[in-house]
């Protein structure tokens, strides 16, 4: 009998890092850790490394490889020597707003930046944050020589034979939602770098979907890492047909296609996946943290604003815009939550858990529309995260979503995406792991319902757009 062979996998998200032990040849998850993150937009990255060691703490023993999934478009400012300058401005820091548009237009337009990068920049991308940073910090942007992302500065910091900046590494997935790295060319565009930047900084080497970048100090191989989106495609398997849409901090849709798009409207960014494809992509910055907070308004837990939902006859018109942290799609970063059609009638907790839910699932609905668009095929929807539990959101998922729902079974898939690569870059082949798939739901809402909410939620985004592009800061 064959000794069986250990890998790991590294999910370095917003609120975590999670470590997963996995059997190589059978994907069986044997160890798992965890350790929580500052809830902040801002995080000094020697936290992560500190969640780290805490949640793989006893974890390693026989393993021989490790991969790092870390969320995307982070930036990480180093030193010379590399020494972190300034906090870590997370995806989900909304204060390049401002630069986002100065650079967009500087360029030429969106057309010019779907063009150049497969993307529009939205202020989650880590070229607006250069700019940001130009003028919030000039004082660190002075002193930054390099510039990572949370995967790559885990990984470098995990690899024992790596010193400064110069041996920094990342791969084209995380690249690919930099603004600065064309998934098109599968290059660099250093010069989009000078023009948010001012001059010109280290970038990391863009390793080959497979390959090993390093050792540990105990020896274990260092896969190339990824973003947590292109890990999760990885971990999920999807295949064509397939588009996750993950309801967790942010919510996401996401397909695996063989050739790259370019969205002008900004919509579906044109990210490259973790295997050499591509991985167009629709993020909005509110999902799950919608429901906890409409439940926290009315009173409710989140069982008792699930069942309230789910047994509602409607939202009798009610209508809510959840763009509770501003909202990166559609492009609203300065913008608010809002509820229109509030009556006598409709002011009752259970019309708003119903109008809660709906307008959760309406910002996917647009986003899972918006990748048809980019004409890749939604035959079946694969529903992820901490809202995906919610029965009221898989009763109308199906309906609202437009395609038919399979749950996947809850599991740590950006973690397990990782744990596969790092199986890839061990062996040389990227095992075939059986991927659970849940059951199918069917949707408790008719199309012509689905049909009515969606039509009334588009109606009050469109009238009210202006008012929330003008919104600074809830001002």
């Amino acid at each position: 009998m064959s000794q069986q062979r250990l890998v790991a996998g590294v999910d370095c998200s917003t609120q975590a890092t999670k470590v997963l032990v996995v059997d190589a040849a059978t994907g069986e998850v044997l160890r798992e850790g965890r350790a929580p993150h500052p809830d902040a937009t801002q995080v000094d990255p020697a936290e992560w490394w500190k969640a780290w060691e805490i949640a793989s703490d006893g974890l390693l023993d026989g393993v021989e490889a490790i991969s790092v999934a870390g969320q995307q478009h982070g930036m990480v400012l180093l030193d010379g020597s590399g020494d972190v300058v300034h906090p870590a401005v997370l995806w989900n820091d909304t204060s390049s707003a401002d630069a986002t548009q100065e650079l967009v237009s500087e360029l030429g337009g969106p057309e010019a930046w779907a063009a150049a990068t497969g993307s529009v920049p939205v202020p989650s991308f880590t070229v607006t944050k250069l700019r940001w940073v130009r003028s919030a910090a000039p004082d660190a942007a002075a002193r930054a020589a390099a510039v990572a992302l949370p995967h790559d500065w885990m990984t470098h910091k995990l690899a024992a034979d790596r010193s400064g900046i110069e041996d920094l590494t990342t791969d084209r997935g995380d690249a690919s939602g930099t603004g600065w790295w064309s998934p098109t060319s599968n290059s660099y565009r250093p010069d989009l770098v000078e023009l948010a930047f001012g001059r010109p900084l280290t970038l990391p080497r863009v390793a080959d979907p497979a390959e090993i970048v390093g050792r540990t100090s105990t020896g274990i191989a260092l896969a190339a890492g990824t973003g947590d989106n292109m890990a999760a495609a990885l971990g999920l398997d999807l295949q064509p047909g397939d588009v996750a849409v993950s309801l967790g901090t942010s919510g996401t849709a996401f397909a695996r296609c063989a050739e790259p798009t370019t969205d002008p409207s900004g919509f579906v960014a044109g990210f490259a996946d973790a295997t050499g494809g591509y991985l167009p992509l629709v993020c909005t910055l509110n999902a799950a943290r919608v429901l906890s907070a409409t439940a926290r308004l009315v009173g409710m837990d989140l069982a008792e604003l699930d069942a309230a939902a789910l047994n509602s006859s409607g939202s009798a018109g009610l209508v809510m815009l959840p763009y509770l942290d501003g909202e990166r799609t559609p492009d609203l970063p300065h913008s608010t939550g809002l509820i229109y059609g509030l009556t006598r009638a409709t002011a009752q907790p259970a019309t708003m858990a119903r109008a809660a839910v709906e307008g959760m699932l309406c910002g996917l609905a647009d986003a899972v529309d918006a990748l048809r668009a980019q004409n890749i095929p939604v035959h079946r929807i694969l529903l992820l995260g901490g809202a995906a539990r919610s029965r009221a959101v898989q009763a109308f998922a199906p309906a609202l979503l437009g395609a038919p729902v399979v749950l996947p079974e809850p599991g740590e898939y950006v973690a397990l995406g990782a744990a596969r690569q790092a199986t890839w870059a061990l062996t040389g082949k990227l095992p075939t792991w059986e991927v659970a798939s849940g059951k199918p739901e069917s949707s408790t809402m008719t199309d012509t319902e689905a049909a009515r909410v969606r039509e009334l939620y588009a109606a009050v985004l469109a009238g009210t757009r202006p008012l929330l592009a003008a919104n600074r800061d809830g001002s």
